[in-house]
Parts: C-alpha cells; sequence; structure tokens
C-alpha cells in the first residue's frame, strides 16, 4: 500500500491518472500485450528469413550467370580467332596478291 500513497503524492491525480495513462497508451496503441508483441516479432523475423532467401537465390543467379557470360565471351574469342585463321588460310589458297578487289584496302577500280 505503501507505493500507492507514493503514486499519490508524486502525481496529481493519483492511481487514476496512472489508469487513464494505461488505457490512452493501450488505445494508442503504444502499450501491447505479450502475445501481440511474439506475433510480430515472429512475423518480422519470417519476413528477414524470407528475404535472405531471396537474396541468396539472385546472388546465385547472379553468379551462374557471370560464370556464363565469360564462358560465351572465351568461346566467341576462340571463335574470331578461327576466323582469323581460316581468312588467312582461304587468301593463301586462292593466292590473293595486295591490291587485290577482295583485298579491304584496295583502291576502288577506276
Amino acid at each position: 500500500m505503501n507505493e500507492l500513497s507514493a503514486i499519490n503524492v508524486l502525481l496529481p491525480g493519483g492511481a487514476g491518472a496512472i489508469v487513464t495513462l494505461i488505457v490512452l497508451l493501450i488505445l494508442k496503441g503504444h502499450l501491447v500485450s505479450r502475445a501481440v508483441l511474439e506475433d510480430v516479432r515472429k512475423d518480422r523475423d519470417d519476413r528477414i528469413a524470407e528475404l535472405a532467401k531471396e537474396r541468396d537465390m539472385w546472388r546465385d543467379a547472379h553468379r551462374e550467370s557471370e560464370a556464363a557470360r565469360i564462358e560465351a565471351q572465351n568461346q566467341v574469342g576462340e571463335l574470331v580467332e578461327l576466323a582469323r585463321i581460316a581468312d588467312h588460310v582461304l587468301r593463301a589458297i586462292r593466292g590473293e596478291v595486295p591490291g587485290d578487289a577482295m583485298d579491304s584496302v584496295a583502291a576502288p577500280p577506276s
């Protein structure tokens, strides 16, 4: 009972003011029950876990995409080299001379 008398001395209105304050906090949503708080925390944790899973999925997809891009880039480089070799071989077989019409630096016919 000493606690209640201390409240009467410290707060104008006493216990009625405290009850009013608690009711206002509950109505405004600043004071919630433990069950509600645990539900909110569980929902938050579930959403965080879902976002982390989605983030990891996108990270793995990016790594796979980058690996495929690098492999394709290497294959294009090899194909360009093969095209150069084939061009050189075909020009050698044809016996092309510099300044031929098929040569890229040839002068236009006049």
